[in-house]
């Protein structure tokens, strides 16, 4: 056996000593089997992924104790807390991640669904899922876990898919029917469902239409994979200026497309150009950028720094009106050079 690093801390809501240490099976020891050298490996792994658990819990109220006791007393404009953040080099977004934990394992604790100990049953990754699965899934869980029951993401998604199958109103009768009597996996109808809600109730008729009319697995997956790409056509199209024109009409277009079968090629089309103009946007205002700090670094330097001068000499292709860049390598076939020229109306 491998003797693990012990390792000890103090758990805040008991005032008791937790020692997590291990006696891991050494992986040259011929005399265990594979089974059981991966029974005593997923053991620990467990007990590891449960005291993390905890562990983020607790991280999670921490943070909202300080957040809180900051907006309290502080000038209550966060900054307390950010700073406090800083110092221990959390980002934002993992700190509030974290305090959503914990107030979802609050939540889940006050409303009974879960008992202290039951939260031992869950794999970190679980308990997530359940947080944010519906109130009647996390019932079925819960009781699952009160049981005994080992916890996974698995089981949790599971349950909800089975839920969705059953409870939505998105579905079709008839699917939700084969659904009950396991004629089509329920995997295949949560992403259905999920894609469904993003969309305008006369687009849900129409793919609820066309399930109906033929309720098996592949004409769920090609209904999946034209909502998907609605939403993504809806998305793109109020985002780019370009369209925002009298005579356009967004909706018949997308009728067409889907007459002519093209949808996805026009969806992908609307998104790329909607990234495009972001980034002739982003183009822009770096462009200004690039060349307010020249001048500062010009007006800085003089014949002292020839070699500052030189690096602004050869950023001057990336300064003036005319942007130029080469593609590829010098002699090669794929060598290009490209031009863009800046023309701001307020010039």
């Amino acid at each position: 056996m491998v003797e693990a690093t012990r390792f000890t801390t103090d758990v805040m809501n008991s005032g008791t000593l937790v020692d997590l240490t291990f006696q891991l099976p050494d992986p040259e020891d011929e005399d265990i089997s594979q089974a059981e050298f991966e029974r005593l490996i997923e053991t620990a792994w467990q007990v590891c992924d449960r005291f993390d658990l905890q562990t983020d819990i607790w991280r999670g109220r921490i943070l909202r104790a300080v957040r809180d006791r900051e907006k309290r007393g502080g000038e209550g404009n966060g900054q307390g807390f950010l700073k406090w953040l800083q110092e221990r080099e959390i980002s934002k977004s993992h700190a509030y991640n974290l305090m959503d934990l914990a107030g979802s394992a609050d939540l889940l604790l006050s409303e009974g669904v879960l008992e202290p100990e039951d939260v031992n049953q869950f794999t970190k990754r679980a308990f997530v899922e359940t947080a944010q699965a519906a109130p009647e899934v996390q019932k079925m869980i819960g009781d699952a876990a009160q049981k005994g029951d080992r916890i996974t993401r698995r089981e949790v998604r599971q349950l909800a898919d089975e839920w969705t199958a059953m409870t939505s109103e998105l579905l079709p009768e008839e699917v939700r029917e084969k659904a009950a009597n396991n004629t089509i996996p329920t995997r295949y109808l949560a992403p259905l469902v999920r894609e469904l809600e993003k969309l305008p109730e006369s687009h849900q008729e129409q793919l609820k239409g066309e399930v109906a009319e033929n309720p098996d697995v592949d004409t769920i997956k090609q209904a999946t994979a034209e909502a998907k790409f609605l939403a993504k056509y809806i998305n793109a199209a109020t985002e780019v200026q370009a369209l925002n024109r009298e005579g356009m009409d967004l909706e018949q277009a997308l009728e067409e497309a889907l007459r002519v079968g093209c949808l996805s090629a026009t969806a992908d089309l609307v998104s790329q150009a909607s990234q495009l103009e972001q980034m002739i946007a982003r183009l822009f205002t770096t462009w200004k950028r690039i060349n307010s700090l020249s001048e500062r670094v010009y007006l800085d330097s003089g014949s002292s720094t020839p070699q500052l001068r030189s690096l602004l000499a050869y950023l001057e292709p990336l300064t003036g009106d005319t942007l130029e860049i080469q593609l590829g390598e010098p002699g090669s076939s794929f060598c290009r050079t490209i031009r863009l020229k800046i023309m701001a109306e307020d010039e």
